[in-house]
């Protein structure tokens, strides 16, 4: 064993092992930024549209319902809701020959997307109600993806398992919007933070090992730092929006 590193100096390799880590921390550290400035961005078009009339107008519309009056949204509205998914779907001929600046503008245009939707949860839950949960969120946001970062064990089977309760989850949600049940909403909620919660440490973990295949190509880490920024976005907007639904309570 004494001869295993003959010719490789120690000091050369624990540098190059250095040299690793401090590029993965900057590229997960680039990821994490990019995620809290389009949390910034998301947070300030959803006031926007809570709070300027013209635009509240233009997307959200009061409804009554059992006796109740809800927030819906309006035609605009559902369009630019469902935006982010028509956008993804429709960006794979341009990602098949993905480049910095078409993976950056994707995740920004979600961002604003998401963002303008999100306006409807400032007009049903109170914003104590919503400062509480985001900061839950965050915070379990932060563990969720420490545990991702460290742990050895390898989490691709648990995140195929959850990719498909995800799909669950969005026929669930369709047949309770016909169903109206506040029971089936709660459970809705429940289980969709268990399953968002899962995939924050799976991506992360994804993330963490993907970084290895780039090499010293820095078109190709922006392009996985816009993308895997996107995926980390998703997942943090998802696991507010269940944990609001089931715990929260406190509506307008």
């Amino acid at each position: 064993m004494s001869d295993l590193h003959e010719g490789y100096p120690q000091a050369d390799i624990h540098a190059d092992a250095a040299a690793v880590d401090q590029g993965l921390r900057r590229y997960m550290l680039g990821i994490y930024n990019k995620v809290g400035l389009g949390l910034l961005l998301a947070a300030a078009v959803a006031y926007a549209t809570a709070s300027v009339p013209w635009l509240r107008d233009l997307l959200f519309r009061t409804v009554a319902h059992g006796g109740a009056h809800r927030i819906s949204l309006t035609f605009l509205g559902s369009m630019v809701a469902f935006g982010p998914v028509f956008l993804l779907l429709g960006s794979s001929f341009a990602l098949s020959k993905p480049t910095p600046l078409r993976t950056g503008a994707l995740y920004w245009s979600v961002v604003s997307l998401v963002g303008a939707s999100l306006g409807v949860l400032f007009l049903t839950f109170t914003g104590a109600s919503i400062v509480t949960t985001l900061a839950i969120s965050a915070i379990g946001f932060g563990g969720l993806s420490l545990i991702g970062y460290t742990t050895r064990r390898d989490l691709t089977g648990l995140g195929s398992f959850l990719i498909m309760g995800v799909v669950g989850l969005v026929l669930t949600l369709a047949a309770n919007l016909v169903l109206g049940s506040p029971a089936i909403d709660y459970a809705i909620g429940v289980v969709g933070v268990a399953i968002f919660a899962g995939l924050i440490a799976y991506d992360t973990q994804r993330l963490k090992l993907n970084y290895h295949r780039f090499g010293d190509d820095e078109d190709s880490m922006a392009v996985a730092s816009d993308l895997g920024a996107l995926s980390l976005f998703i997942n943090f907007v998802n696991l507010f929006q269940f944990m609001l639904m089931a715990f929260s309570g406190q509506r307008r």
